[in-house]
């Protein structure tokens, strides 16, 4: 059995990752601050022998008793409508946060592996997007909060790596999409289905011809474990190749859902990615991974778990929890 700490362990992807190492028979640590993680995610474990949580800012001093085998830093904003809204916090998490990891699995002689994302790659002048790719991002935009702070937590997992010899792990993280999305978060996806289930019009920012790759969460797990058993250092792109239009993807969710909303356009926010979609040679030589889950399959379990959740929470105001503001 290894121990394991998962830092976001009560966000969207973290609580994933937390069941998978669960299944695994790992004993699991999960911590968060709960920003924008939620109790919800993980409540079905909290009578697991295997699991605890500790509720803590990674961006201040980690203290995590006994044994670590595996840390994976997933604690961070996610989604514009979090990091522009807690745009320091979204810094320090991918500075003082992964340096705190970092310092911790030193001690514990542990393997890590970080949450890097497609944002590093900015609005891209090469697509699809390969590893060897050093972006195309706006330092002083307002995005660029969650870009650099991503970009820095790659230099400063790689300095500990080739400085320290720490074995440390970089996945790219493209669009993931499953249950556990919060509605309100911002992202296309959940805001589309949120749209249509509450009869509103589905709104796509610009002319709609931006293009977006969307992985589901289970293929995204797999290939996370995958990164993090293995040999490989450098930085691995890990989503879906298949590439699709937001205008297309609109017509997609009303299909879904039965719905008969217009589509309204507004403008497209400053920096904003005109192509995503993700080259996953490395992935498919080195991990043997490509997702299994093709767009609708996934979408008709998302939208299940959408529908099945309180009337209440489809018309939750967009909050977070008291921050410090520092």
């Amino acid at each position: 059995m290894k121990r394991v700490l998962i830092t976001g362990g009560a966000g969207f992807l973290g609580s994933h990752l937390c069941d998978r190492f669960i299944k695994e028979g790992h004993y699991v640590i999960a911590m968060d601050n709960l920003i924008t993680g939620d109790l919800r995610n993980i409540e079905h474990l909290f009578k697991h022998p295997n699991f605890e949580f500790y509720h803590h800012d990674v961006s201040k001093f980690i203290h995590v008793p006994g044994e670590l085998d595996y840390i994976l830093h997933f604690a961070s904003p996610a989604s514009p409508i979090d990091y522009l809204k807690i745009p320091i916090q979204t810094l320090k998490v991918g500075s003082l946060g992964i340096h705190n990891c970092l310092g911790l699995a030193r001690v514990k002689k542990a393997r890590v592996i970080i949450a890097s994302t497609s944002e590093v790659y900015g609005d891209p002048l090469v697509h699809p997007q390969t590893e060897e790719y050093w972006g195309h991002v706006n330092p002083v935009g307002p995005r660029g909060v969650y870009d650099e702070a991503k970009r820095f937590q790659e230099a400063m997992t790689m300095a500990y790596h080739t400085y320290h010899g720490l074995e440390t792990r970089i996945v790219r993280i493209f669009n993931t999409y499953g249950p556990r999305m919060r509605l309100n978060d911002g992202r296309v996806l959940p805001a589309f289905i949120g749209q249509a289930l509450r009869g509103e019009d589905l709104t796509i920012f610009g002319d709609g011809t931006q293009t977006r790759s969307f992985c589901y969460v289970d293929d995204l797990v797999e290939g996370i474990y995958r990164l993090l058993l293995s040999d490989y250092a450098q930085p691995v792109n890990i989503g879906n190749p298949s590439e699709i239009t937001m205008n297309e993807f609109a017509e997609e969710i009303i299909k879904l859902t039965g719905t008969n909303q217009k589509i309204v356009h507004r403008p497209l926010p400053k920096d904003d990615p005109k192509q995503r979609q993700p080259d996953i040679t490395k992935a498919r030589a080195i991990l043997g991974w490509e997702p299994k889950v093709d767009r609708a399959e996934g979408l008709k379990i998302t939208y299940e778990y959408f529908k099945s959740l309180p009337r209440e929470r489809l018309f939750d105001e967009v909050a977070h929890r008291e921050f410090d503001k520092k």
